[in-house]
């Protein structure tokens, strides 16, 4: 029994088909990263800021869209694909480089929506109105990470909170879908921390949700702080109990993207436990059977789990 609202229920829900994301590597920089705000990223960043890093290998988007369209349609040839622009922070930059690569974007054969990741001190009136103006199926996937300003400079993210909360606001008076990031197990932060992240982020207008396990990619500060003892991640029934919390809390109507942390090959110091995605969602799903709970108890759907969830026709995959 699903007891959340999956990516894939709501695409079957609204288009009848399976949808799968293409993760896409533009070449994006950071503020973080070149110098406008810091030259070392967040505390957790990887090298690759969270993508795939094709784009250093001089992979054009065209080529790694081809390459995973390929592979996916082999499996079914009736995949609607969307064109998740992933790594660093792709708002980035003056509002004419984003306008030509959402040009790009769009025409790669067989594209049926877009998916952006960005910060969001990334974004202004004018982009988020090109954003606006695109004739497809559209998120908005906004780090925000906590809503706790202390946490924010500990982790060097070099943003507010209000200064997510404002950008959450302007994309959603567009009729942009926002899709939320959080972290949960970040340095200096408990469970309750998070749950008040998450009741921050429910308070605005977003449409859905990823929720990340905090995990320790080689190379960054925070491993020089895992290997100094100074920090440890959460162990995996900790980060269990805390979903079981969550997921309650969360009206049924907001679309649960993610709910793990996917390491990139190779990147990862600690926890082991976060490589083994079906294996945590398995035990995800058993734990809430086993306490009746499900998306939206505590809210809106208190007597019984919400059949859209149970409606996914196919996978639609994140990365």
């Amino acid at each position: 029994m699903q007891r959340w609202h999956t990516l894939a229920a709501y695409y079957n829900q609204r288009y009848g088909s399976r949808v799968q994301k293409i993760p896409l590597d533009a070449g994006a920089s950071c503020p973080n990263r070149d110098g406008t705000l810091s030259f070392s990223g967040c505390m957790f960043c990887n090298a690759n800021g969270s993508g795939s890093g094709r784009a250093k290998q001089g992979d054009s988007l065209l080529q790694q869209w081809n390459y995973w369209r390929s592979i996916y349609l082999r499996d079914d040839p009736n995949t609607r694909f969307i064109a998740y622009l992933q790594s660093f922070s792709n708002t980035y930059g003056p509002s004419e480089r984003l306008q030509q690569l959402l040009q790009t974007v769009r025409q790669l054969p067989g594209c049926f929506g877009i998916a952006v990741g960005t910060r969001p001190d990334c974004l202004d009136d004018e982009k988020l109105d090109l954003l606006a103006a695109l004739d497809c199926d559209l998120w908005l996937e906004l780090g925000l990470q906590t809503a706790h300003d202390q946490t924010l400079a500990h982790i060097n993210r070099g943003h507010s909170a209000a200064s997510a909360e404002n950008a959450v606001r302007m994309a959603a008076a567009r009729g942009i879908a926002v899709c939320a990031h959080l972290m949960a197990g970040l340095p200096g932060e408990d469970e309750g921390h998070f749950l008040q992240s998450l009741e921050w982020a429910l308070s605005l207008p977003i449409s859905g949700l990823k929720l990340h396990n905090v995990y320790v990619p080689k190379g960054t500060e925070l491993a020089r702080q895992y290997t100094a003892g100074q920090y440890h991640p959460l162990w995996r029934d900790e980060y269990v109990d805390l979903l079981c919390a969550a997921l309650p809390r969360i009206p049924s109507h907001i679309v649960i993207h993610r709910l793990q942390s996917d390491p990139a090959p190779g990147e990862l110091l600690a926890p082991a436990w976060a490589t083994d995605k079906r294996g945590l969602l398995g035990d995800l799903r058993r734990a809430l059977g086993a306490r009746a709970l499900w998306q939206g108890k505590f809210c809106d759907s208190p007597e019984v789990c919400p059949a859209v969830f149970l409606s996914a026709g196919g996978v639609s995959v994140d990365f």
